[in-house]
């Protein structure tokens, strides 16, 4: 066998490394749904939790409440100063919106807000997983501030 078709060595694992914390991690959970208001007013948040040990991160972990289009804010945000392509929102399921249509609650049925639950999670995790998405300034506002101030925010990258 000559030196290019050997296999590389490698050195065995230890239980100490098998089982310590990843050199780097980015966990996003989007939990606890809950409904406020009647009639027109009615709206559902989500509670984001967020654990990191990524340095440009500077706040490790975090929770904090948002709304649907508090994510379609920062899709759109995204889309105009990060050229990737961008994974997309769950629906907006118009059709729910109008709850006598099916004789339901629309979106405020527990199976929508569970459905769209999931799907809201699976988007923050697709694009906060993202390089060039992790030193964007509202990324960072998203995932760690309590109030989501979006009259006063500047677009740009997180300063390291």
């Amino acid at each position: 066998m000559n030196e290019s078709t050997q296999r590389i060595a490698t050195n065995k694992q230890s239980l100490d490394d098998a089982y310590s914390a990843p050199a780097n991690y980015l966990e996003i959970s989007v939990t606890d749904a809950k409904t406020y208001g009647e009639g027109r007013q009615r709206f559902t948040d989500y509670a984001i939790s967020t654990k990191t040990n990524i340095p440009v991160f500077k706040i490790k972990e975090s929770t904090v409440r948002r709304r649907y289009s508090d994510f379609k804010w920062l899709r759109d945000e995204l889309e105009r100063s990060v050229q990737i392509t961008l994974p997309g929102l769950p629906g907006k399921a118009l059709t729910r919106q109008i709850p006598f249509v099916k004789n339901d609650d629309g979106i405020f049925e527990i199976e929508f807000i569970e459905e769209r639950k999931t799907g809201l999670e699976d988007f923050i995790n697709k694009l906060a997983g993202h390089p060039l998405v992790q030193n964007e300034q509202c990324l960072h506002m998203f995932l760690l501030e309590p109030a989501l101030d979006k009259r006063n925010y500047v677009p740009g990258k997180v300063p390291h």
